[in-house]
């Protein structure tokens, strides 16, 4: 019984992919001269409507993504994906100097954004998406935009519910 129960977890865990999207050196002036250190971004996401970014920093890199996938874990939003595996509605999000434009595209466009963006799209589950980097072209900025662009998106029950009317008379 009980090694059913880990091979569940386990299971639960291979559900997780992560995509570095950065690995920088970074240094620490100190009274003896520099301390060297490696900063990771990371992208966690189950490509069925979760996605978090993380940033993990560390004396090594394998470390540094280590904890870069446990801050990304830590930071999971939900997004609600339609039927054609798009969004329901236009966004914007931004972060720091950086802006992004997340628009709904039809089926069979693909995922037709860039760097860090792309990445976060891919793997929140979004198959069919335009999206546009304004602004800063920082990887962090730019994947924290997106995350800030699919966390403020509502799906058409949330807008009913609190208009308080049916979804069908949405559409009407």
């Amino acid at each position: 019984m009980a090694n059913r129960k880990g091979s569940r977890t386990k299971a639960q865990e291979t559900n997780w992919q992560e995509r570095v999207i950065q690995i920088r050196r970074v240094s620490k002036v100190v009274k003896g001269g520099k301390k060297l250190s490696f900063r990771a971004i990371v992208v966690v996401g189950n490509e069925s409507g979760q996605v978090g970014v993380g940033v993990g920093k560390a004396g090594d890199v394998i470390g540094a993504v280590r904890k870069g996938v446990a801050d990304g874990k830590k930071q999971l939003i939900d997004v609600s994906l339609t039927k054609a595996n798009s969004i329901t509605h236009i966004t914007k999000g931004a972060s720091g100097g950086a802006n992004v434009i997340i628009r709904p595209a039809a089926p069979g466009t693909g995922v037709i954004a860039g760097g860090a963006v792309r990445t976060v799209l891919e793997l929140a589950g979004i198959k069919n998406i335009l999206a546009k980097q304004l602004g800063s072209n920082n990887p962090l900025n730019n994947a924290r935009a997106a995350v800030n662009a699919l966390e403020t998106l509502r799906s058409f029950a949330e807008v009913a519910e609190e208009r308080g009317v049916s979804v069908e008379h949405l559409y009407t």
